[in-house]
């Protein structure tokens, strides 16, 4: 049994479907969680290092891209007025695991909000499967 060109190319079609599916459910989010690790790690070391040379190392921010591309729904508090939720089931895996990522080693809380230079917002953590952003004013 001979298969059509047309059934070389449907069979073609179905596995590479198959394995972009694999990578985006399977391989991305514990990629970036690796990636994420080693980027803590050497973080880490820098830190380590400097202070054993008496030299103060402030770690780069990521760029906002890295959040900005989550999809955000906006909120109202009667404490801190209008911030955004980014739900994790409402984003690509990859992507809201890589942002939590780096807001977790950050330790960014409501407190101790994640931003860096020319942010236009600061990030944080609170619960499970969200990462909530704020508008910085002026000062900040």
């Amino acid at each position: 049994m001979t298969l059509s060109e047309d059934d070389v190319r449907l069979v073609k079609r179905l596995v590479r479907e198959a394995v972009y599916e694999v990578l985006e459910t399977e391989v991305y989010g514990g990629f970036f969680s690796f990636l994420d690790a080693v980027e803590a790690g050497i973080s880490n070391f820098k830190r380590q290092a400097a202070s054993r040379k008496g030299v103060s190392v402030e770690p780069a921010a990521v760029k906002e891209e890295t959040f900005t591309c989550l999809k955000f729904e906006p909120q109202k508090g009667a404490k801190i007025g209008e911030y955004e939720v980014a739900y994790k089931e409402q984003n690509a895996e990859a992507e809201w695991l890589h942002a939590f990522n780096i807001l977790k080693q950050n330790n960014a809380h409501i407190s101790n909000r994640y931003h860096g230079e020319g942010y236009q917002y600061s990030y944080w953590l609170y619960g499970e499967g969200r990462i909530y952003r704020q508008k910085l004013s002026q000062k900040q």
